[in-house]
């Protein structure tokens, strides 16, 4: 009698435990709820690349996903630019007040390390308000090791959401639609979203990243 009763209760625990997390996911508020997505034609993306180099050789767009690559060695954005290589999209939907969001479908292969896979541009007294990072499969605010978004995002197509509160100072970071990060923004009065590879501290040789369905949104 006991043998089958632990099962049976086990059972019922499981079974309880699965419909809390299926009802909480169910009531997982979206991150996009309350927000308009802008249009994006194609003219709003814009790729900057090592300036030696054919768009072909370091960025590819099939199928709705844009795959951008780089190498560590390679040429900076402008001749006698003292930036590192990047093969990136720069979404030219520009903002200054107001609350904007980036949301996108990521993907890291794995290997890729030390590179910059998005960014809010636009910041007093420094270029950027926001960037993340991927350090050894982990997705980081810049290189905070205390401030890791995901612990493992390799080999796996995950949804980015990053809202910007200009008037409130904030930024909010959301993987696949669960909140993983809030911060302070760094100030600034003229900010747009990049994403792709752009080439950080002790990177990798090769370094990728593949994103499809990118939108931009603004707070209705």
């Amino acid at each position: 009698m006991a043998s089958c009763f632990l099962p049976r209760l086990l059972l019922a625990f499981i079974v309880l435990a699965s419909s809390r997390r299926c009802r909480s996911s169910a009531t997982a508020a979206d991150p996009t709820l309350g927000f308009a997505a802008l249009e994006l034609t194609e003219d709003r993306f814009k790729l900057h690349k090592p300036y030696d180099l054919p768009p072909e050789q370091r960025y590819e767009f099939r199928d709705g996903v844009r795959r951008m690559w780089v190498f560590c060695d390679d040429k900076p954005l402008s001749p006698g630019s003292p930036t590192k290589p990047r093969s990136e999209i720069l979404l030219n939907a520009r903002y200054a007040a107001g609350v904007w969001q980036f949301e996108g479908y990521g993907f890291v292969p794995a290997g890729t390390s030390g590179v910059s896979v998005m960014q809010v541009f636009g910041a007093s007294g420094r270029n950027t308000t926001l960037m993340l990072h991927v350090y050894g499969g982990r997705l980081m605010y810049y290189h905070d090791e205390a401030r890791v978004v995901d612990g493992d995002i390799y080999d796996r197509w995950f949804r980015l959401n990053v809202v910007h509160d200009v008037d409130a100072g904030m930024l909010t970071v959301f993987i696949d639609g669960e909140e993983r990060l809030a911060v302070a923004g760094h100030g600034g009065y003229r900010h747009y979203f990049k994403f792709g590879v752009y080439t950080q501290t002790d990177p990798s040789r090769y370094m990728e990243s593949r994103w499809r369905d990118v939108k931009v949104y603004t707070k209705i």
